[in-house]
């Protein structure tokens, strides 16, 4: 109540009731004004923290009932501050006052009124419509107050039970990659003539059947869309090889891809990224004993087979997919094993890599279902056309989702007519990239030496020296960061003889050919990858596609029956980008003296023309190409059906 409308005249009154007045009367001294503020904080801090108290009653001159829960004292306070300051002691009069301080102030009012002691001169008149103006004021500050934001408390609360929505909807495994696809490059891809000057300096030809199939070459990793867990594959390597570099984008795009290119470019990730990319993104969930295998992978040999199949095994551990490799030289029971339990320990088998004739045997039997493989790889499909797995390899495709459901890629180091057919027969619209020539080349880090030898049986001393020159120690531990050298011989007496003889003199050292068993062959492999041994005697099972780390040097002990298999020998070394040296010991008897011409031809192309003149002692005439398994006879270009002959 404002002091302009208290009677002069006052009725005698207890002292409870001056009292109600005094602490009702806003016009008081100031220093009582702090200390009752003061009161009223700790009044309020005390209600605010105390469980008992829920609701605070609010005096019923302020015509209504405001209801404060815990929290909202300090924000009214603030509010009212923003007032004049007689609102300001009205509402915090209002808003700290108890249910029997206002029966009082409400009995206190009604005597008052009716004392008639009330001043009825203009200035009362004014003075009461001032105060009942200031009580509205007071009332609507009141209102504004009532409808704040929720407090920090209520904004808690609403968001934990927004996360726990959040968090029941969206299940996340822990220490699970991200299995997403990045929707932006965070590299731009490169541009038309940028593209342009990338396949001429590494003179590659891309080879497509619609316009529509324009590749545009990744230059960098960045520019892939790819799952973000499969980019620890990259690590070590600057940038993508050229044959990853133009098949990876038609191979993400779902297209049918014929790589050719060199030996130790990178092939085995070029179909590997695409492959556990489309596995990522469509993850599988399978019933008990539901056939999961997807991708399928066929290699010529066991080793070449092993090596993939754990390249693929470290990609996909990390997303829970496994790979079973099968292969012939061991029984099939840990195979048949490995693939009936292959949905357990929290991985499902989605890959299957293999050779021809295991693959087959395993199909027959009923234990390997390749009825939903819609990713088919044929790794060296020119080694295993020349080994005679042309009816094996159509075979295991038939087995396989048939028409534009799968996708087929192949890889091969030439491209020959057999290779085309095949091409032709069961991909849809291929785009083919050719990284060189068509032709088989040479690698082009390998340092090429040739030795021309008059006397056969000068090699055992030669090969002595040369190990004495490439500063090969005779023992190495395991873990050795030191070179480790290749030699390769052409039969498998020969590599038991040479291998002895290196024991005897001192050299730790292995061997691998075919009179082997699987287990000891994989052992011997595992020892030189690893540097426990330095030196590996083998015959041309080790030529193809092995990726062995650290191989310095390549020893041609004997040279091979064709142009292919010397190439594919100097290729176990320069591997992923590294320099490498190949030395090969020439007699010009037996098979090589018709190979000398061709021998120089890869030796001029490589620009080591000194070597090549080394050999002019012998026919420089190229031999026309034969077949492997039918001679020089064979024709290829033969398109015409056969005639069916009836004999009546």
């Amino acid at each position: 109540m404002s002091k302009d409308i208290i009677p002069q005249e006052e009725p005698k009154r207890s002292k409870k009731d001056k009292k109600q007045k005094k602490s009702a009367d806003p016009a008081s001294d100031e220093p009582r004004a702090e200390k009752k503020d003061k009161k009223d904080k700790k009044k309020k801090h005390k209600e605010s923290h105390d469980p008992k108290v829920t609701t605070i009653a609010v005096s019923e001159d302020a015509t209504m009932d405001v209801d404060l829960p815990e929290g909202r004292v300090k924000d009214k306070k603030k509010s009212i501050e923003s007032a004049s300051s007689n609102v300001e002691e009205t509402a915090i009069e209002i808003a700290v006052d108890t249910p029997s301080e206002s029966k009082d102030k409400k009995k206190k009012h009604k005597h008052t009124k009716g004392s008639g002691d009330e001043d009825p001169s203009p200035d009362g008149e004014g003075a009461s419509k001032k105060h009942k103006k200031r009580k509205r004021d007071a009332a609507q500050a009141i209102d504004a107050i009532d409808k704040p934001s929720p407090s920090k408390k209520h904004k808690k609360k609403k968001h934990d039970r927004e996360l726990e929505t959040t968090s029941a909807n969206t299940t996340v495994t822990p220490q699970q990659p991200s299995l997403a696809t990045s929707s932006s490059l965070s590299i731009k891809p490169c541009s038309p003539t940028e593209a342009e000057a990338f396949l001429r300096k590494h003179n590659i030809t891309i080879s497509t059947q619609t316009n529509s199939d324009a590749v545009v070459p990744v230059t960098l990793f960045d520019q892939l869309n790819i799952p973000d867990g499969l980019r620890g594959a990259f690590t070590g390597f600057k940038e993508p090889t050229p044959i990853q570099a133009c098949t990876w984008p038609p191979a993400l795009k779902g297209k049918d891809v014929v790589g050719i290119a060199e030996t130790g470019s990178g092939k085995t990730l070029a179909f590997g990224i695409p492959a556990l990319a489309q596995l990522i993104v469509s993850p599988k969930k399978p019933k008990k004993k539901e056939n999961t295998i997807s991708v399928l992978v066929v290699a010529p040999t066991r080793e070449l087979a092993i090596q993939t199949h754990d390249a693929l095994s470290a990609l996909g551990a990390p997303f829970g997919i496994a790979s079973v490799a099968v292969f012939g030289g061991v029984p099939k029971d840990a195979q048949i094993k490995a693939l009936a339990n292959g949905n357990t320990d929290g991985k499902i088998t989605r890959i299957v890599v293999g050779t021809p004739g295991r693959i087959i045997d395993l199909v027959q039997d009923g234990f390997c279902d390749l009825s939903r493989v819609n990713y088919l790889v044929l790794d060296e499909a020119d080694r295993m056309l020349d080994k005679g797995f042309e009816n094996d390899i159509t075979k295991i495709i038939s087995y396989t989702i048939q028409g534009e459901g799968r996708q087929t890629m192949m890889f091969s180091a030439t491209w020959p007519e057999a290779v085309r057919r095949l091409a032709s027969s069961f991909q849809h619209n291929p785009v083919r990239v050719t990284v060189g020539s068509d032709d088989l080349t040479a690698n082009s880090r390998v340092e090429q030496v040739v030795e021309v030898f008059d006397d056969p049986r000068d090699k055992d001393n030669r090969l002595l020296n040369c190990l004495k020159a490439l500063s090969h120690k005779k023992t190495s531990r395991k873990g050795s960061d030191e070179a480790r050298i290749l030699i390769f011989a052409l039969y498998k007496k020969e590599a038991t003889r040479i291998e002895q003889s290196l024991r005897r003199a001192g050299y730790d050292v292995g061997a691998l050919h075919g009179d082997m068993s699987q287990t000891a062959r994989m052992d011997a492999l595992e020892k030189f990858k690893t540097g426990e041994t330095g030196l590996l005697v083998a015959t041309d099972v080790a030529a193809r596609g092995l990726d062995i780390p650290n191989v310095g040097a390549v020893i041609n002990y004997t040279f091979p029956l064709t142009l292919e298999d010397y190439i594919h020998r100097i290729g176990r070394t320069g591997r992923g980008g590294r320099s490498g040296k190949s030395i090969t010991f020439f007699t010009g008897e037996n098979h090589e003296r018709a190979l000398a011409g061709e021998l120089a031809r890869v030796l001029r192309e490589g620009g080591f023309d000194t070597q090549a003149d080394s050999l002019k002692q012998f026919p420089m005439t190229i031999k026309k190409k034969g077949h492997a398994a039918y001679g020089a006879f064979f024709r290829d270009d033969i398109t015409a059906a056969p005639t069916k002959i009836v004999f009546e």
